[in-house]
């Protein structure tokens, strides 16, 4: 007993500078542990559905306050007016006039033309990097199994709609697991029993805890508010129904009401309650915001994670949706498939407690293509291959000095083909660029006329000739996706 008592005080002494040694190691891990990425990106969402920037009928609260804890980007762009084209800008870092995907191009019986394999993505970039990589929602970018299939462009766990078309479906019949059907047999036509987001959003936090010790992607392409209109029949509900007492029915024009119990993939169900479902929807988005920022508290990651939220193109009109009646667009001119600014400008959102300064924004003007050099200079590697985006990270910490964009660029290949550039303050579209004997072009001046209400082009003939040719310039041709005549048949 005497000896132990003599060497008792060493033990304990040992015992203190392991306990030291390892809570040193502990932080010099967290120090040196690369960032998780989290990029919630909504679906046909217009810039002024929420209620930060001006919504007065839908409570999107956790949103709101995120914009309010984190950085929001004035002049931030999707990156494309479309879904696949826009989620193609984003994990390529290349903007339509150079990505692979330029349009919303179907391949049957499911799915859409897919992304090659030979192409650099965002999600492949932070796999090499040591992240674990995942993809949650929708993605549109290759049918099942190919090489556009999220699997094989470089996510570890895929689970959702592969297909866009398919994902009009808010009750399908099955969802992708990766290669593997996951079969939700209460759902069809007539019968709705898995509401999918609800689903998919399981998974979700369920990613977020399996990966809590490793640094993580997770891409979160919310398939909502896009059409149809459909939304679970819960108190969320309720609480718009009693908001919209008095509705208009949408009555389904592909005659939805007399399918059966087999799914009509193209086509958008009735709804008996239009404004009061896409209200929910959009508020259902804000518990699912609400959700992910939570389980990232509970797990001690918020201070680590950057969260960016944003909305791949502007408010769509399908399916019974009414983006007047919400005044989704603001102050902005255009919908979904337009190049005005309420087609591509996005409200986007950053959110990096400790990182980010609470409450601040940004005027400067950026867009999807952006993301994916951001992305990877918080991983800490250079993209394989030359993209047209830049970081924006010196924007997000408020360091050093920021590389700007000499000008955006878009096009769309669908309503006789249209073009756009924004070159500083100026904005300028073309349209008829195809099948019209002559392209119609306009000229903004958005420092003054953010809602494109006069045009310029006839005064400053030419600016517009500059941007023209910047339009000519910003582009490579592409067979799959030809934007003038000339095209079809090179590559």
């Amino acid at each position: 007993m005497m000896r132990l008592k003599k060497i008792g005080p060493f033990f304990i002494l040992m015992l203190a500078l392991l306990a030291f040694s390892c809570d040193k190691k502990e932080e010099v891990k967290k120090a040196v542990q690369k960032p998780n990425i989290v990029f919630i990106l909504v679906d046909d969402l217009g810039y002024g559905d929420l209620g930060f920037l001006g919504q007065k009928y839908i409570e999107t609260p956790s949103i709101d306050k995120l914009a309010a804890s984190g950085m929001f980007f004035t002049n931030f762009y999707s990156g494309a007016t479309v879904c696949a084209p826009s989620r193609s800008a984003f994990m390529t870092g290349l903007h339509t006039g150079h990505t692979p995907i330029r349009g919303n191009t179907e391949v049957q019986p499911e799915g859409q033309q897919p992304m090659p394999d030979s192409v650099m993505t965002v999600s492949k970039l932070l796999r090499s990097a040591g992240y674990v990589t995942g993809a949650f929602g929708k993605w549109g970018l290759g049918f099942p199994g190919s090489e556009g299939d999220p699997v094989n462009q470089g996510f570890d766990r895929f689970f959702g709609y592969n297909c866009q078309r398919y994902a009009h479906r808010y009750y399908p019949d099955y969802l992708w697991d990766n290669l593997e059907k996951v079969d939700l047999p209460g759902n069809d036509w007539t019968t709705k029993g898995d509401f999918a987001p609800d689903v998919i959003q399981e998974r979700t936090l369920a990613f977020i805890e399996q990966n809590q010790n490793n640094p993580f992607f997770l891409f979160m392409p919310i398939v909502m508010p896009h059409a149809e209109l459909a939304a679970p029949d819960d108190e969320i509900m309720a609480k718009y129904r009693s908001k919209f007492p008095e509705e208009t029915p949408y009555l389904a024009n592909r005659a939805g009401a007399d399918y059966g119990p087999e799914m009509a993939i193209p086509a958008y169900q009735s709804q008996a309650y239009p404004h009061a479902t896409f209200a929910a929807m959009v508020e259902r988005i804000d518990v699912y915001v609400a959700q992910v920022v939570e389980k990232l508290e509970e797990l001690g990651l918020s201070e680590n994670t950057l969260i960016i939220f944003a909305s791949d193109n502007g408010a769509h009109q399908e399916g019974g949706a009414d983006p007047d009646f919400f005044d989704s667009n603001g102050i902005f001119r255009g919908h979904k498939r337009d190049l005005y600014e309420g087609g591509i400008r996005t409200p986007m959102i950053a959110y990096w407690p400790g990182k980010i300064k609470s409450g601040s924004s940004s005027d400067q003007s950026f867009a999807f293509w952006d993301l994916l050099p951001t992305f990877a200079e918080m991983a800490g590697i250079q993209p394989e291959k030359e993209t047209d985006g830049i970081s924006f990270l010196p924007t997000l910490l408020g360091s050093g000095d920021q590389k700007t964009h000499d000008f955006l660029y878009w096009e769309f290949h669908e309503q006789g083909g249209k073009q756009a550039v924004r070159q500083g303050n100026w904005k300028g579209i073309k349209l008829q660029v195809f099948g019209a004997d002559q392209p119609v072009f306009e000229l903004y001046d958005l420092s003054d006329d953010p809602s494109e209400a006069k045009n310029l082009a006839s005064e400053n003939p030419e600016k517009m000739e500059e941007l023209a040719k910047l339009m000519d310039e910003a582009r490579s041709q592409s067979l799959q996706f030809p934007l003038y005549p000339s095209e079809r048949g090179k590559d």
